[in-house]
């Protein structure tokens, strides 16, 4: 009469919404009574097999997480040390990052290393950046500009620049230059074993056999830029202009002579002791150590006529 009860039930309403507490006490009855499957009309037995199931995995999800358990949090800063090494060195490797830590201090695991470190799609390899410092010591530049003088002749002037410190090592002025005198230029700005190996140029004529034969004497390697590209010399094309802007745009030259002792006084008296750079974080060609106010009052020294000022502290 029960079950032919339910079964009415069941035919004339929708389905039967069950509590969290019904659905225990048919996982437990189950575990007593052998039976359980043939006394079930509402639900299926594939149904309570489920919720003891999903019941054993949230009680053993409870169970691991409740209290303290398992290692602590890694302090983001220490992830972002790791994410800044990673990405900093690309040759570097997880031991190679885990010991640097060890040695900072920082003692965490190899395996978090790996966890937190950049995932390079690429094989690790050095960045511009890194390959242009690591040569720019070996790298110089050379071009040439024309000064007008007085009388409307031109000048030729010679500069050789080093791009590592932006300074003017060498420079000469000359009415008619040759290949021949530009490569003695060579030599007198790289005496003994100072040259350096590449040596940054355009295609002018001027570079010719007597030229070449200079540099392969002393081991350099030429650099030509590709035709009428500037841009690959842009180093000693800004030099040249600061040398215009600076300094000869503001003089009239009388002579050869006379050019040589201005671009001097600017060059050596100027441009590589006292002339900032931004590409040298405002310093200069030749280093200075910065002057404190107790070294003593500051005086302006005139260069050129007073064209230009070099500042510095009068020690008393």
């Amino acid at each position: 009469m029960l079950r032919h009860q339910i079964a009415i039930l069941q035919r004339n309403a929708k389905k039967p919404r069950l509590k969290r507490s019904d659905r225990v006490i048919f996982v437990l009855i189950s575990k007593f009574l052998k039976s359980w499957r043939q006394a079930l009309s509402i639900v299926k037995p594939d149904t309570v097999i489920r919720w003891h199931r999903k019941g054993f995995r949230i009680f053993w999800r409870w169970k691991s997480t409740h209290g303290i358990s398992g290692r602590k949090p890694i302090d983001p800063a220490i992830r972002k040390l790791i994410h800044d090494m990673s990405l900093a060195n690309h040759l570097w490797g997880a031991p190679r990052i885990h010991g640097e830590l060890l040695k900072l201090g920082i003692n965490v695991s190899q395996a978090t290393v790996r966890r937190y470190m950049v995932r390079h799609r690429k094989p690790p390899s050095q960045t511009w950046k890194t390959f242009l410092e690591n040569h720019v010591n070996e790298l110089v530049a050379i071009d040439f500009f024309v000064v007008p003088t007085v009388t409307f002749r031109m000048l030729y002037v010679f500069i050789v620049l080093s791009h590592s410190r932006r300074n003017i090592i060498h420079f000469n002025v000359t009415q008619s230059p040759t290949a021949a005198w530009t490569g003695q230029q060579i030599i007198e700005a790289f005496p003994w074993d100072t040259a350096p190996k590449y040596l940054i140029r355009d295609n002018d004529r001027i570079y010719g056999y007597e030229f070449n034969k200079r540099l392969d004497s002393i081991g350099i390697k030429p650099v030509r830029t590709a035709f009428k590209s500037p841009c690959q010399n842009a180093y000693c094309e800004r030099v040249i202009g600061t040398l215009r802007r600076d300094c000869t745009d503001h003089v009239i030259i009388f002579n050869e002579k006379h050019l040589k002792r201005v671009l001097r006084q600017y060059i050596e008296g100027y441009y590589n002791v006292s002339r900032t750079h931004l590409s040298l974080d405002k310093d200069w060609p030749e280093p200075r150590v910065i002057e404190t106010p107790e070294m003593g009052k500051i005086v302006g020294i005139p260069i050129l006529g007073g064209l230009h000022h070099r500042y510095s502290r009068n020690v008393a």
